[in-house]
């Protein structure tokens, strides 16, 4: 080897997005697909329990919310334009309704893409997730 060179890094394999996405969708470990993804409603687990893949790398931060707003912002204000042209309700009625369908779509959304967030990281080896193979290393 010639000196003041490095010898070529071996490349890791491929990892599969759309796979990775789907299983975030699905609140599961995006390297195994069997494990929870997430420890309660929102906070991601810091190791996979079924395979030990590192999850605490993820930075989705804002994100998911943002996601979240603007999606369910697209779903109902065509909706709600719908409602109040065709029905003409009251407007505590429509105020209470829409209310409800968007806090509930908000709720069912977020832990979804926080999930999707996280398995793109992963499958990107974005912030740390491609060290190791993601392993969490005895002693961390």
């Amino acid at each position: 080897m010639i000196e003041g060179t490095h010898p070529s890094p071996v490349p890791e394999p491929e990892r599969d997005t759309r796979r990775a996405i789907l299983r975030g969708w699905s609140r599961r470990c995006p390297a195994c697909g069997e494990g929870a993804l997430m420890d309660g409603f929102l906070t991601v687990r810091r190791a996979c329990p079924a395979c030990g893949t590192e999850l605490y790398h993820h930075r989705a931060d804002d994100g998911p919310a943002w996601a979240t707003i603007l999606i369910t912002g697209h779903i109902m204000a065509p909706l709600m334009l719908f409602v109040f042209v065709e029905l003409r309700p009251q407007a505590w009625v429509m105020a209470l309704g829409f209310s409800v369908v968007f806090v509930a779509l908000s709720l069912y959304l977020l832990p979804r893409l926080k999930g999707v967030f996280v398995g793109l990281q992963w499958a990107k080896r974005m912030y740390g997730f491609g060290r190791q193979d993601g392993k969490l290393v005895a002693g961390t």
